[in-house]
């Protein structure tokens, strides 16, 4: 074939994609709904989102001893693990060499929400679909393999695959070629809060038009000896347990695990008769622009606010927020301020809890998992407590849902998340 010939099919053939993309979102007038059709997860309170939600309910604490090469050398020797997670039983030994433990962690939850989706990306749709996921650490645990193969034994050589294996897009990635979605696919890194930007910018791209669906969510895995070790060095973990909101909390403790979620067109779920397990209506970011570490209760006010507004929701319609409460005195007193001067008066009759007292923080991950909650609160009616509370403290003067959930009717939640480097993102939803 000549070269001219062959030019001409190619044209064609991208003329024909294109077509095809523009077949699966047609034009409308008008912002859209977003649904969410499918969830995943692995975490430490279960490899599935049926586990992570008996354990909500059942207040059951995931956080126990860790256990990994070196953690005797640690001052910090506790975190939400995921035990019993063996890759072999999920992938070939091929994807283990490709594959770092936040990937693996990714790909099996965002399998599970794919398949609840009942969505099937071959065709015309992959071409509108794509993914936005968050993390802060990426690949920590093949830094932290390689750095002590170089360095500790003395190694001239590090595997061929360990810069794809490592760097933050690599899950993105996968998942995209895992299912075939052709459209955005990218990776969101802001510390805590990379998990609900993802998720943000994924209902923005659905809302748009820019994408029919969208996976989203976010992993984390750095509990390894050099992830546990350098956030030791910031003196805010605890060492014996996470107590988010209680007068005598000590610090947050890490956690790891993933959670994906299909965010969909919801006309397009709608018309192909999929279970809708939630509207996402509403997401706001901000930055304090003030201090590295030290939360702003103004940026944090900033962010809500902006989530409500832009849901079109009065304060008054929200019955429960998933906190970011993190178990750090700075942490917990700004949130509950931020709650407070963005509510008013009803800040006093909100529910907040923080789930990270049973799941642990998963840093980038977090936002993701704690969305799970959220999900729990609007479609069975029950409230994820704040386990660990022991006694009150006057900054902290909210309903934090102590020690046991609660069961209660709501039809609006906000899930927070407000990260090192003053950056705050809120993404609220709505029973549907």
């Amino acid at each position: 074939m000549s070269p001219k010939k062959s030019g001409k099919k190619a044209a064609r053939a991208l003329s024909d994609a294109t077509m095809a993309a523009a077949s699966v979102t047609p034009p409308r007038h008008g912002p859209r709904r977003v649904a969410i059709t499918g969830a995943g997860t692995i975490n430490a309170l279960g490899h599935d989102v049926a586990s992570t939600m008996a354990a909500f309910r059942e207040g059951r604490c995931g956080i126990t001893q860790l256990d990994f090469r070196d953690v005797d050398r640690l001052s910090i020797q506790i975190g939400a693990q995921v035990h019993d997670w063996r890759a072999e039983d999920h992938f070939n030994r091929q994807q283990i060499l490709l594959y770092d433990k936040f990937t693996q962690f990714t790909l099996l939850a965002a399998k599970q929400a794919v398949a609840q989706s009942g969505l099937c990306f071959e065709g015309v749709l992959g071409l509108s679909a794509g993914v936005v996921l968050g993390t802060a650490g990426g690949g920590l645990n093949t830094w932290d393999e390689n750095y002590r193969a170089v360095y500790e034994e003395g190694k001239n050589r590090v595997h061929p695959f360990v810069v794809p294996k490592l760097m933050n897009n690599a899950a993105a990635s996968h998942v995209s070629m895992e299912f075939g979605l052709r459209g955005p696919a990218f990776t969101v890194a802001t510390a805590c809060a990379s998990s609900n930007h993802a998720m943000g910018l994924a209902f923005q791209m659905v809302r748009s038009g820019a994408a029919q669906v969208m996976l989203t969510g976010g992993s984390e895995a750095m509990l390894c000896f050099g992830g546990v070790k350098a956030w030791e060095g910031l003196r805010v973990m605890s060492k014996d347990a996470c107590r988010p909101f209680s007068g005598n909390r000590n610090g947050m403790v890490q956690g790891e695990g993933a959670g994906v979620f299909v965010f969909e067109d919801f006309d397009h779920a709608r018309a192909r008769g999929a279970e809708i397990l939630a509207e996402v209506v509403g997401f706001a970011m901000s930055s304090d622009a003030q201090d590295i570490v030290m939360p702003s209760a103004q940026g944090a006010e900033r962010a809500i606010t902006g989530a409500l507004r832009d849901g079109g929701l009065n304060p008054e319609a929200v019955g429960y927020i998933n906190a970011h409460g993190t178990g750090t005195a700075a942490n917990d007193k700004t949130e509950c301020a931020a709650v407070a001067h963005a509510f008013g008066h009803h800040a006093d009759r909100l529910m907040i809890s923080s789930t990270k007292s049973m799941h642990g923080h998963l840093i980038g991950g977090t936002g993701a998992v704690e969305l799970l909650a959220c999900i729990m609160a609007l479609r069975d009616g029950v409230i994820a407590p704040t386990i660990g509370y022991q006694e009150p403290d006057p900054e902290c003067a909210l309903d934090v849902v102590p020690n046991e959930a609660r069961e209660a009717q709501v039809d609006v939640v906000l899930s927070n998340a407000f990260a090192f480097g003053g950056l705050n993102a809120v993404i609220a939803l709505r029973r549907v």
